[in-house]
């Protein structure tokens, strides 16, 4: 492969010391877009493969969790299509955002309902509710902050 997307290869085979020597390298771009899978990234294959250890291996070098695809896809919604709830748990307990909506407004948890992944819906169902949880606390949290600056 060419122009840096061994990485991606390496990462939809579950080659994990491949991937682990490329990055160790340096040259590669942990972050770079495919041009003919709709712009995904290394994080996106391992997500949809369920390659959880390459998966970590990638967020622990600077991937992205959040990288979305030219559909908005997400790797937690790769994760829920293929029904890969080890993956979707490694992305939550990694404190990536599992409830990002794509271009047509679907949920990870809804792609999950849509191919029939049960356990995945019901770990997404409550896995969105604590990480909405957190994040009500947070702005709260920086809300009595500012408050108390204020005062």
């Amino acid at each position: 492969m060419a122009g840096g997307l061994e990485i991606h290869e390496a990462a939809s085979t579950g080659d994990y010391d491949s991937l682990e020597e490329y990055l160790r390298s340096g040259k590669f771009d942990v972050n770079l877009k495919d041009d003919e899978w709709g712009k995904r990234t290394a994080l996106h294959w391992a997500a949809a493969k369920g390659y959880v250890e390459c998966l970590r291996l990638l967020l622990d070098n600077g991937a992205k969790g959040t990288a979305r695809t030219d559909s908005g896809w997400t790797p937690a919604h790769f994760a829920a299509e293929t029904g890969k709830l080890t993956v979707l748990r490694a992305l939550f307990n990694a404190g990536i955002p599992i409830d990002r909506k794509d271009k047509c407004g679907d949920t990870p948890r809804r792609i999950a309902e849509i191919y029939g992944h049960t356990e995945c819906v019901r770990f997404l169902e409550s896995a969105e509710e604590e990480q909405k949880d957190k994040r009500a606390s947070k702005s709260s949290l920086y809300t009595s902050e500012e408050e108390d600056r204020e005062s």
